[in-house]
């Protein structure tokens, strides 16, 4: 199997690999790249300082982040200092974020969120909570006790809403802080990219509907994002991809023209450039180790009708047919993710 070739950082049962696992980071400075994993990852960084890679996109972090990365990611910190904290890695056979968020309603908070930053950072009665439901959650696995993997996915569950309510400012709604904070050309932004990642991965409609040059919203997005218009729609394209190849039986063809792709091959070389397999081969390995089923949601997103388009440009959103299908994919992305 090809993901096995991925290296040791794959979870796989079929070697007695535990879904869950944690581990201490202690990492000199300079460039520090973990293995590429098939596991959910919650990092918590108490010392050091730089950047942290995520594929395409660069985000600055300091002592007190919390990092939450989606399986399969390329990941690398280029550290200014020593890095020390803890890891926990969860494979969704543990734990299905999409299916526990939405009970929640936390949808994309932390996990597959492409228009957000996957960090947060603590502050010290934040950070003193955060560092002891780790140690509970590492304590547990270590000494396996009665249900000691009920109990520690109870704890991280609570881990797990604290830095919701963190990320959303508090006690709101999960996401509204956050998504006040963001410019209102990157809100509106992934509101088209919502509507539109389907039909459209050119920057430049993106930047006529917003009614600004493409140099000036690539400028805004690298700024705030540390990214391009052109990866935010890749990582959209591919989030629906990997839901459509875990969550369906549907052929590779079929989900590339979905997601505007007519040669399936060309879709296939994005797709193994972004996680390390073919479209086939990261849907039968998730498959064999989750029992034989990729079927772990109930039901799959429902379509998306095609908003109104001029010739020249897909995305002229200007009017309400534009706004009314951005809003009618919004209330689609919990299912989609």
């Amino acid at each position: 199997m090809d993901a096995r070739r991925l290296g040791a950082g794959m979870y796989d049962p079929g070697r007695g690999d535990e879904p869950v696992g944690t581990r201490a980071i202690r990492a000199p400075a300079g460039p520090h790249e973990p293995a590429r994993t098939n596991r959910f990852a919650v990092y918590r960084l108490d010392a050091g300082a730089g950047n942290v890679a995520v594929d395409a996109a660069r985000h600055a972090f300091g002592p007190g982040a919390m990092l939450f990365l989606a399986p399969y990611r390329r990941v690398r910190f280029d550290a200014d200092a020593p890095l020390v904290g803890e890891v926990i890695e969860f494979h969704a056979n543990f734990l299905c974020v999409e299916t526990f968020h939405a009970e929640v309603g936390c949808a994309g908070v932390l996990f597959n969120d492409p228009y957000g930053v996957p960090s947060l950072t603590l502050d010290g009665p934040t950070a003193a909570e955060v560092r002891e439901l780790f140690a509970r959650i590492s304590s547990e696995l270590e000494r396996r006790g009665l249900a000691y993997q009920e109990v520690a996915l109870a704890y991280l569950k609570v881990l797990l809403v604290v830095a919701s309510r963190i990320k959303s400012g508090g006690g709101g709604a999960c996401g509204a802080s956050d998504a006040a904070r963001r410019h209102p050309l990157l809100v509106r932004l992934g509101e088209l990219i919502e509507a539109h990642y389907r039909e459209s991965r050119s920057p430049a409609d993106y930047a006529d509907a917003l009614h600004v040059t493409p140099k000036s919203l690539g400028r805004l997005v690298r700024e705030h994002l540390g990214t391009t218009v052109t990866e935010l729609v890749r990582d959209r394209v591919l989030i629906h991809a990997k839901w459509q190849l875990l969550h369906t039986l549907r052929p590779v063809k079929e989900i590339a023209r979905e997601v505007g792709f007519a040669d399936e091959l060309y879709f296939s070389r994005l797709f193994r450039r972004a996680v390390g397999l073919s479209p086939t081969a990261f849907r039968e390995f998730e498959t064999e180790i989750r029992g034989g089923s990729n079927l772990s949601m109930t039901s799959g997103p429902p379509s998306i009708p095609a908003p109104p388009s001029s010739p020249d440009n897909p995305l002229e959103a200007g009017g309400d047919g534009g706004r009314e299908a951005a809003a009618r994919t919004a209330r689609t992305r919990k299912a989609g993710r």
